[in-house]
């Protein structure tokens, strides 16, 4: 887990180039939901990547 400077946490991360596109990164934010965690898919686009990000908390929260 990584946190990006629009202070999101990343959870996952899955290449662009994938067979089914978004489709596995879709699934894996849905499974997170299903535990609570607000997880969404974000497209990284200098790594061509799909990220799983959830918000990242502020201080003093």
């Amino acid at each position: 887990m990584t946190t990006d400077a629009n202070a999101r946490t990343v959870l996952e991360r899955f290449p662009a180039g994938h067979p089914r596109g978004s489709w596995p990164a879709d699934d894996y934010a849905r499974a997170k939901r299903a535990q609570g965690i607000d997880a969404q898919v974000v497209m990284d686009l200098p790594t061509d990547t799909f990220l799983v990000v959830t918000p990242h908390a502020p201080v003093g929260t």
